[in-house]
């Protein structure tokens, strides 16, 4: 059966008003798990559209005058977005279940995947802007949802006045490339940026590009706002942001670098941008990485290993040397480290999750002896804690093998290097967290823990996922692989 190219966003953006409606028709009955259920449902269905769209092999189409294009790429990251959503919606039953406003909650949830969706369509710079603004405006709201909360009133405020910068930043640097080259669409920009006269103006929109990239996938040195993000906002948004939110801004930036400015033309004009994505992978993952291996708050030190793991999607950009087999191999390894990044991060965060609804404190000696009391959740955050340092525990051991092996192919076996260090780091923290989950004595013994349904069920799916991807890499491979080469062989 042939679908509607659209139709995950669809899904998504219908879901969105029917979770308002519901709530409308309803206002003062208590709903939580319809509300719930039906943001799962949509994040599912949409996943599964986007895998449908792929298996029916549709290839590339341009849909209102151009403005949008869906390709392999598009159904690949809706699919990661869907299940994320999926998964941070199953788990906010339990999380948000006294608090008010729950409609608004999933709704923003919705709308801020439907914009993440319509990113990874995006095929032009006005489409690329207005989608990145429908992802930021629910994202601020959902940190600063828990209100009567001092931390997450305060990192609302902070994520949105960061952002507001970013997003003028951005702004900026589409208006330059617009005035060197008088177009808008990826396409008529490849095209426009041959040979072009206005160098100066061209290349200097470029780094406002690169820096509006930047800040959105919390990349240095435009990534101080993650922490404070993250600490504040309730963990499953922080899971949401983190995972969702970064794999966005990375399909966007791999679109515009790779179908609006190629590589060889902007060479030709003294404009190495492949250099600067280098330099920055290189310090972010190093950033990162050492930053979190200083803190002692659980949840900043994931935020800081999310921002090593930007590192390690740039290189993806990084690698790129021309429309080759191997820039296939690099882009598709990024993009299959992000698609068992979304679930890794996501299951670790809410984690998280689960010790905040138990009082667990936030830091390390908090979590001590956790595996006493809750030896499945203990057991899943070792699985993908270890899963992200890139043991063979979980699917993300082979996509930085695939990331690593990329760079190195391509020559850049230095950044290969930095990223095996880095890798090493991480894997110092994460064991500190199980350490003193399974190792150390608790202060207090016995302590019975409630079983969160949705919590449990979303960390468990988590888990699996990952596990499985370990043993049967090559779906997610393929199908990264076919994103690959839609983006590199357009």
């Amino acid at each position: 059966m042939a679908l509607p190219a659209l139709t995950p966003q669809y899904v998504l953006g219908l879901a969105a008003l029917l979770v308002l409606v519901v709530d409308a028709f309803t206002p003062t009955s208590r709903k939580n798990g319809l509300l719930a259920g039906l943001t799962a449902l949509a994040g599912v269905t949409s996943a599964g559209a986007a895998a449908w769209l792929y298996a029916g092999g549709a290839g590339r189409t341009t849909l209102f005058d151009g403005a949008l294009a869906v390709d392999a790429s598009t159904s690949f990251f809706t699919a990661v977005f869907g299940c994320v959503a999926a998964l941070v919606a199953v788990a906010s039953y339990d999380y948000v279940r006294e608090e008010p406003h729950q409609s608004a909650y999933y709704a923003l949830v919705l709308l801020a995947t439907a914009g993440m969706s319509v990113m990874a369509a995006a095929n032009s710079l006005v489409t690329a802007f207005l989608a990145l603004e429908l992802v930021s405006l629910p994202a601020y709201a959902l940190v600063a949802y828990l209100k009567r909360d001092a931390g997450s009133a305060e990192a609302g405020l902070k994520y949105f006045v960061v952002g507001a910068l970013s997003s003028a930043i951005l702004v900026y640097g589409i208006s330059l490339v617009y005035a060197a080259t008088g177009v808008f669409g990826f396409a008529a920009l490849a095209d426009a940026v041959a040979g072009n006269a206005h160098v100066t103006v061209l290349g200097a929109g470029v780094v406002m590009l690169i820096g509006g990239f930047a800040f959105k996938t919390a990349s240095v040195p435009f990534h101080f706002w993650a922490p404070e993000a993250y600490e504040g906002a309730p963990a499953p948004v922080s899971a949401f942001l983190s995972s969702a939110s970064k794999a966005a801004g990375f399909v966007l930036a791999f679109r515009v670098f790779l179908l609006a400015f190629p590589l060889a033309a902007f060479e030709a004009l003294g404009i190495p941008w492949t250099l600067v994505f280098a330099v920055l992978a290189v310090v972010t993952m190093t950033l990162g990485n050492v930053a979190a291996a200083t803190q002692t708050n659980v949840k900043r030190m994931l935020a800081y290993s999310s921002i090593g793991h930007a590192g390690y999607a740039l290189i993806g950009l990084a690698a790129l040397s021309g429309p080759t087999s191997s820039d296939v191999a690099v882009v598709g390894a990024s993009f299959s480290h992000l698609f068992v990044y979304g679930f890794t991060n996501t299951g670790a965060f809410l984690v998280v999750a689960l010790a905040e609804r138990w009082g667990v404190g936030r830091t390390f000696e908090d979590y001590a002896g956790l595996a006493r009391s809750a030896p499945v959740a203990s057991a899943v955050l070792a699985v993908l804690l270890f899963s992200l340092a890139g043991l063979p525990v979980g699917g993300g051991f082979w996509t930085k093998y695939a990331l690593f092996l990329g760079a190195v192919q391509s020559g850049l076996w230095w950044l290969a290097a930095v990223g095996v260090v880095n890798s090493a780091l991480s894997l110092f923290y994460y064991s500190r967290l199980v350490k003193a989950v399974w190792v150390d004595a608790p202060d207090e013994t016995g302590v019975a823990r409630e079983r969160p349904t949705g919590i449990y069920a979303a960390v468990v799916v988590a888990a699996v996922v990952t596990v499985a991807l370990l043993v049967a890499p090559d779906v997610v491979f393929s199908w990264a692989d076919a994103a690959a080469r839609a983006l590199v062989s357009a």
